[in-house]
């Protein structure tokens, strides 16, 4: 069980600090308090998913973007009042403190009602060539290869399962005996697996077209080759929060120039900037999409997903981004593979 304590962050702290505190201790929700654990707010992971949507620094101040004015209980309270009060308000969680707002511990919904089964499918794709990682790959599976103490693709079934995902769906072209013996119908590892098999490499949305579920949730669609922490339910609520079409996880990366950037009006020099750094969102290979856009895929034809994704903005769908703030890894090359071999623990 997880320490409520650990969700504690002082009212002088950033958002970069209160991302390190929710990754190293569970929880999605940061109880800010003041040098007397009196609370001063609440800052959870959709506020700084929004925060950095509106283009502020992980250096920013987290009075400058929490909830100043939670909803927070008595600790006396008794616990049917508080579960009745989660559940009418759809929270997860409630700070619960005495008479001073001294913070006296965290109600959580998984505790108080049981953390509840997903039905959402997920599809993992896990059928690529891994060119890239040869010779390690030349005759096996890029995401069977092992992390830690377990294949890649076995940590990403068990993270989802973990979270309450039962319905997994594993889309496999390249040696596809492998991972069907090791995972077979995904009773080991506490979930039901169906294969979609790719006679031919179809895309990370083509492969798509081969799902057929009588299920009307969004999917969550990832590549088989990421380790990350991030939490499936916070994405699934972002995409529903946000009445979204089809979602993408991004993250931020940054390069250093080596260079100055002159900036030129006409001929007139009007700034030098020395090795700037520049910072762009990619996509991180991870997606929500709807039953209807993936019922709207062409079968048996090639689609990755940036292009499903141009179509449907050129459709006038709604395509959003989910920033990503956590852990996250893409083991494509040796180097990436050797990095999560020291840095990844279960």
């Amino acid at each position: 069980m997880k320490n409520w304590r650990d969700a504690l962050i002082s009212d002088s702290s950033s958002l970069r600090d209160a991302v390190a505190r929710m990754s190293d201790s569970g929880w999605q929700i940061a109880v800010v308090v003041d040098a007397n654990e009196r609370l001063a707010g609440v800052l959870t992971d959709g506020d700084i998913r929004r925060a950095l949507l509106q283009g502020r620094d992980l250096s920013a101040a987290i009075p400058d973007v929490m909830n100043p004015n939670p909803v927070v209980m008595e600790s006396r309270t008794p616990v049917s009042t508080i579960r009745n009060k989660m559940r009418q308000e759809g929270f997860h969680f409630i700070p619960l403190v005495d008479t001073n707002r001294v913070v006296q511990g965290i109600a959580t919904i998984d505790e108080l009602v049981g953390a509840e089964d997903r039905p959402n499918p997920v599809v993992i794709m896990a059928g690529g060539l891994g060119k890239r990682l040869h010779p390690l790959t030349e005759n096996f599976p890029k995401p069977m290869l092992t992390v830690g103490d377990k294949p890649i693709l076995e940590t990403i079934v068990s993270s989802f399962a973990q979270q309450g995902f039962r319905n997994i769906h594993l889309s496999v072209n390249f040696r596809s005996d492998v991972v069907e013996a090791h995972f077979g119908n995904g009773e080991e590892f506490g979930v039901n697996i169906t294969y979609l098999h790719e006679s031919e490499p179809l895309g990370t949305a083509g492969a798509l077209s081969l799902l057929h579920t009588t299920n009307d949730l969004p999917i969550i669609v990832m590549n088989g080759d990421l380790l990350t922490r991030m939490s499936g339910d916070a994405l699934l609520e972002f995409h529903d929060h946000n009445r979204a079409d089809a979602t993408m996880v991004v993250r931020e990366t940054t390069f250093d120039l080596p260079y100055g950037v002159v900036s030129v009006d006409n001929v007139a020099i009007s700034q030098i900037a020395e090795k700037p750094k520049q910072a762009f969102l990619v996509n991180a290979g991870i997606y929500v999409i709807n039953p209807d856009v993936v019922r709207s895929i062409p079968s048996s034809q090639y689609l990755d997903m940036p292009t499903l994704f141009n179509n449907l903005i050129a459709d006038k769908r709604k395509v959003i981004a989910f920033p990503l703030h956590e852990y996250w890894i893409d083991i494509g090359r040796l180097e990436e593979l050797e990095r999560a071999q020291v840095e990844w623990t279960s």
